[in-house]
């Protein structure tokens, strides 16, 4: 991964956190690179990276990378990566974390065989913590899907995936950290209803759902086992899980992922 020059369009957040999430494993400042027209978001990027190499233009750009990274809202995607065309070597590869942007849509303001891989990370990227999928054009090489996974890696988890899937993905962890805020924020309200102070309730509602994710992933046990694990006859977590049924949470969440889903398959149309 070190052996790669990266150039990131666009200096926001999430450009923010992966690009620091690939120094922290090891990659050099030296070779990161990024342009955007907010001078603000280049200035916070230099000083998450430690990259001194940021410009105000793609064209600045060009010459200084072998992976290009574009992190610009959908809108902006032709209009950027027609200029990109401009100066596009063939080394080169194309990594799009434009949400709901197809392979085949990128590939069209571009020259022919360009190497395309489009990802779809989520904002715990921030805290190193992504759940990150990622699919690849015909022309991407085993070496640039290593470097991708690598690349992902360094803020979480990262599985290649055929383009298919990638709406689902976008349903269920793309959009899926909101779920989860919003399951913290009600556990709190139900604990601070029952008389816990709000600082103490959302700190125990957040980690226990991280200690809950943690043993799912690290015990490779079913979700639905472990909940059998923690839920006596007759005792106050079956009483709670009646509650949880009663209300549909179930049918609830699978909804929610359905109809995010289904967003993302229209605003890719």
């Amino acid at each position: 991964m070190q052996e790669k020059r990266v150039g990131f369009i666009g200096a926001g957040k999430m450009a923010t956190a992966l690009a620091s999430g690939m120094v922290s494993q090891g990659f050099p400042a030296e070779q990161l690179s990024a342009t955007d027209p907010v001078p603000a978001a280049l200035e916070t990027f230099q000083k998450a990276t430690g990259s001194q190499a940021v410009y105000s233009s793609i064209a600045e750009l060009a010459d200084q990378t072998d992976v290009y990274v574009l992190a610009v809202k959908p809108h902006q995607v032709a209009d950027v990566l027609k200029t990109v065309s401009q100066s596009w070597k063939s080394h080169q590869l194309l990594i799009s974390i434009a949400a709901g942007v197809k392979l085949s849509q990128l590939e069209s303001h571009l020259p022919k065989k360009a190497k395309v891989i489009r990802v779809m990370p989520n904002t715990p990227a921030m805290v190193g913590a992504s759940a990150s999928a990622f699919a690849c054009n015909e022309e991407v090489t085993e070496e640039d899907q290593s470097f991708t996974s690598g690349f992902l890696s360094s803020v979480g988890v990262a599985e290649c995936i055929p383009e298919i899937w990638m709406d689902a993905v976008t349903g269920l962890s793309g959009s899926g950290p909101a779920y989860v805020y919003q399951i913290i924020e009600a556990l709190s309200d139900g604990a601070v209803s029952v008389g816990l102070p709000r600082p103490l309730a959302t700190r125990f509602a957040a980690q226990t759902l991280l200690g809950a994710a943690k043993m799912v992933l690290e015990t490779g046990i079913h979700p639905g086992e472990l909940k059998d694990m923690v839920t006596s006859p007759g005792g106050t977590t079956i009483e709670g899980l009646h509650a949880l049924e009663s209300g549909k949470l179930r049918a609830t969440l699978m909804n929610a992922v359905r109809a995010a889903t289904k967003k993302s398959k229209e605003l890719g149309q």
